[in-house]
């Protein structure tokens, strides 16, 4: 938890941060190409020279075990940078359009511009990756930004300050540390757009903070992200890839499943695989297993274990609340308006109900609002495009699950409930860009027809348009 000290003094700072960065904005400094590439290199190369830093500051935080901290952390950062550079030149041309004939020999452009300065507000499960992702995508844009990090992930957050301190002047990139009430004084602030990542409720306070102003917002939300099994399917490797999906960093990911669908006829079996693959992943006592991560702290804790006595357990269920440990945990049997089946859940236990036909797992699927994340295993192509197009959801896959997140070419966002805008990649740098349309005239020829009088030239205008 960050101390009172340090978030009033983030407070007292706030006014000159903010002013220090609008002044170097406006010079025009971060517009550049090269002054881009060399704050992404910088970003790059804050991790790979930390790597173990913050790695250890995740195990401190979170529990996760290396691989997990590298593969969707500081592995996930150090690819969207190099994508980044990679790409960067070209995302910056300007890209030439059609103009119509009516405003010949006229061009038509797109130009992309930077929206200034930018507030990266970033959550707890990921607290790394989930403000250093966007902050490349900012930077990649020529942003300055304001970061702030989770104040419930403390070793992962106070490093994240003192890396960007070194890494990139105050004026291009800051970090701010504090709770909800240093959030609210950022939030009265003026932005040209904030990216927010979290929960629902608070980005509904986001957004509305942020209307104040007219403030773009990127928000990345979450919600009951469900894993169908149709009856059509390699039974071991969806089970395998499901059981991962759901416990990776102790199921604390947005796009987790959250619930899953399996036809009454491949129950048993499929619980059956499930079980077995816990016991590999984890062992006979997920509990001194090195590979599984702790949830973030009491408070949630408490929630999760309320859901143990939504269901049947079929594995799992043991608790130890000094260690902030729920075990990986499957339920059956669970009934209608359990609390499990209506709230996000965000750890490690995974209700599993059972459907009799296609449209009964469609319609189970469509009560909730629309999910950040859907994972459908099937062979069937059908079944694939029928549920791909009558389920609402942010983004997903067929036959896998999560790996989606990663491919920076595929735009990661929710919509409604689970969130508006995207990034990665591309879809990044033009979250954080303003496409300004441009057009430029010529002087060579200057058609009469659009000037007064306008006495027998309305055939001809109808004739050019049509």
């Amino acid at each position: 938890m960050v101390t009172a000290s340090q978030a009033q003094q983030s407070e007292l700072d706030l006014a000159s941060i903010l002013d220090k960065q609008r002044r170097f904005f406006r010079s025009g400094a971060t517009r550049p190409y090269t002054f881009r590439q060399k704050q992404i290199q910088s970003l790059r190369a804050l991790v790979r020279d930390h790597e173990s830093r913050i790695h250890e500051a995740l195990a401190a935080d979170l529990a996760k075990p290396a691989f997990e901290a590298f593969a969707s952390e500081t592995g996930f950062v150090i690819s969207e940078c190099s994508h980044a550079l990679e790409h960067l030149e070209t995302w910056m041309e300007p890209e030439r359009v059609k103009t119509p004939l009516t405003f010949f020999p006229s061009k038509s452009f797109v130009r992309r511009e930077p929206m200034g300065l930018v507030l990266i507000i970033a959550p707890w499960n990921y607290p790394f990756q989930l403000v250093m992702s966007p902050l490349a995508a900012a930077l990649a844009a020529g942003n300055c930004a304001l970061l702030k990090p989770s104040e419930w992930t403390l070793h992962t957050s106070e490093l994240v300050a003192e890396l960007a301190a070194s890494y990139f002047p105050a004026e291009v990139v800051s970090t701010v540390l504090g709770d909800a009430k240093t959030a609210e004084a950022l939030l009265a602030e003026r932005f040209d757009h904030i990216f927010f990542t979290g929960g629902c409720e608070v980005g509904r306070i986001i957004a509305t903070a942020a209307a104040k102003h007219l403030t773009p917002v990127t928000l990345e939300l979450g919600g009951k992200s469900p894993a169908i099994i149709d009856e059509k399917v390699d039974l071991e490797v969806a089970a395998r890839r499901v059981t991962w999906g759901k416990f990776l960093n102790a199921g604390q990911t947005c796009i987790a499943p959250d619930y899953l669908l399996v036809p009454e006829t491949l129950a048993e079996s499929f619980l059956s695989l499930m079980k077995k693959n816990v016991r590999q992943f984890f062992g006979d006592n997920p509990r001194t297993s090195p590979d599984f991560a702790r949830i973030l702290n009491d408070r949630h804790f408490d929630r999760l274990s309320g859901y143990l006595e939504d269901g049947r357990i079929v594995i799992g269920g043991e608790t130890e609340r000094d260690e902030r440990y729920i075990a990986p945990t499957i339920l059956a049997d669970v009934p209608e308006g359990a609390r499990s089946l209506d709230e996000e859940i965000f750890g490690p236990i995974l209700p599993v109900l059972t459907y009799r036909g296609l449209d009964e797992a469609i319609e189970r699927t469509l009560r909730h609002p629309n999910p950040l994340a859907l994972y459908f295993f099937s062979k069937d192509r059908k079944n694939q495009e029928r549920v791909m197009q009558e389920i609402p959801f942010g983004g997903g896959a067929i036959n896998d699950a999560l790996i989606q997140f990663s491919n920076p070419d595929l735009p990661f966002g929710g919509r409604g409930a689970s969130g508006n805008g995207s990034y990665h990649g591309r879809y990044g740098f033009e979250t954080f860009s303003h496409k300004k349309s441009v057009v430029e005239g010529s002087t060579l020829f200057d058609p009469r027809i659009r000037y007064p009088p306008y006495g027998g030239k309305l055939r001809w205008l109808k004739m050019l348009i049509k």
